[in-house]
């Protein structure tokens, strides 16, 4: 033991378990704390009872010895931290060369597991500005999975993991497969191996089976739960497409028999598809229903979400069904039947609408806020919005129309509840920059004494 620390213990100013680590704390040497973080010793001055320590963020720090053994660790020469510090040039080309080898220090150096945050806080401000640190990153990822000595969660919270032994990316994907026991996970897993298909060197034994199990599943599902037997078949769909080696082993289950066979559920079940996948489906109506299929779509128009709303008229328009979405919008409107999405995409999308912009719109607009307000009052909803805050909207419905007609647009509007006397002026003043003749309505004039 060095002859001060001694010198200290037998004085009782110093443990010798607090001697034991100072030892490992000598000037020169690399420590951590816990608040402050990494640090070298600077030097010891033991005649005050004291050692100095640079940390990054704090200088030529004092602490007692005691205090010190206590709460600093010591670093040794092939902590990550204490290479970078030591010798930054040789990490940064250590990082350019050989990422993967990067990742196993940082790793090793925080008790052999890592999240993607840890690394980058190690290697974002020195080794990499914030956008070179996403770049690497993004890339050495795929260098872990593909070397198989890492375990490289889907959850960026989840830490990164290193393999007693080596396990290839695309035999981790199948175990991953295998292990889930629900359809949803089963979905997740699946959407993992299309990701990484490329990574099969076997595909036909590798993933011949994952497609019967996933066909399989859809099969058990399609009744009880039917989104899931169309989110498996859709997943299924993609894996045959990346690997043509692959072929079904269910000749009948396709995504047309799906539809045809749940034709009548589709409204309930293409909400609870992501988007990517209810397009997939809708784009498969009209082969799946034949000449059913532009009553069907009109259908789900009425009843559907908004993104649901664009899909479906996007579709109808690329099959030119056009005349048909205008008859069932003009009909709608008319009615006030029209629900809140229609009316939205159509406030949104009405440059290819404008013989639908007219003071008719307003009624059914109005009438749709109402019944949603009745619905769930005190929520601001996208048609809500997308009337309030357009301010050529309202100018638009009233441009070329009689004076009468926007007279009673005005009463209507100074009547709704819908909206609080703010927004009520606003829309009203919209009213009168195309109607100034009607601004009596609002302000009226001071008779004379």
């Amino acid at each position: 033991m060095d002859t001060e620390l001694q010198k200290l213990v037998e004085s009782g100013k110093l443990t010798s378990k607090a001697a034991e680590q100072l030892e490992k704390l000598k000037p020169g040497t690399f420590c951590l704390h816990r608040s402050w973080g990494f640090g070298r010793v600077a030097e010891w001055n033991l005649l005050l009872n004291q050692i100095v320590i640079d940390f990054t963020g704090k200088k030529s720090h004092p602490m007692q010895v005691q205090y010190a053994a206590e709460n600093l660790t010591p670093l040794g020469s092939e902590h990550f931290l204490a290479r970078k510090a030591s010798d930054l040039p040789s990490i940064k080309k250590l990082a350019a060369e050989d990422p993967v080898a990067v990742v196993r220090s940082i790793i090793e150096s925080l008790g052999d597991q890592a999240t993607a945050a840890q690394i980058g806080e190690w290697l974002i401000g020195d080794v990499f500005t914030g956008a070179e640190w996403k770049r690497w990153w993004e890339s050495t990822k795929k260098l872990l999975k593909a070397s198989g000595a890492f375990s490289v969660p889907a959850k960026k919270t989840e830490p990164i993991q290193m393999r007693a032994e080596g396990i290839s990316h695309a035999d981790e994907l199948i175990a991953a497969f295998h292990k889930a026991r629900q359809p949803k996970e089963q979905i997740i897993a699946t959407e993992q191996i299309i990701k990484f298909h490329q990574q099969f060197k076997e595909p036909e034994k590798q993933l011949q089976p994952i497609i019967a199990t996933i066909e399989n599943m859809a099969a058990r599902n399609q009744k009880m739960h039917p989104q899931l037997a169309f989110e498996l078949i859709i997943a299924r769909d993609d894996l045959l497409e990346r690997v043509p080696q692959l072929h079904t082993t269910h000749i009948g289950l396709t995504l047309s028999k799906l539809i045809n066979d749940e034709e009548k559920r589709l409204l309930s079940i293409l909400p609870k598809l992501t988007a990517a996948k209810e397009k997939k489906v809708l784009q498969a109506l009209p082969s799946a229903l034949g000449q059913r299929w532009t009553e069907r779509a009109l259908q789900l128009l009425q009843g559907s979400h908004g993104r649901m709303v664009a899909q479906i008229a996007r579709i109808l328009g690329e099959t030119g069904q056009q005349g048909e979405l205008r008859l069932v919008l003009e009909h709608s409107i008319r009615e006030h039947s029209a629900t809140s999405e229609m009316l939205a995409w159509l406030c949104t999308e009405r440059e290819g609408w404008s013989e639908l912009i007219t003071p008719e719109l307003l009624g059914a607009i109005l009438a749709a806020l109402e019944r949603e307000q009745h619905g769930a009052p005190g929520r601001a909803s996208k048609l809500h919005r997308a009337f309030v805050e357009d301010r050529q909207l309202l100018g638009q419905m009233l441009a070329n129309t009689d004076i009468g007609i926007a007279r009673d647009a005005v009463r209507r509007l100074q009547l709704s509840p819908l909206f609080d006397e703010l927004t009520k002026r606003s829309l009203l003043a919209r009213i009168i920059r195309i109607h100034p003749e009607l601004e009596t309505m609002i302000t009226p004039r001071k008779t004379q004494s």
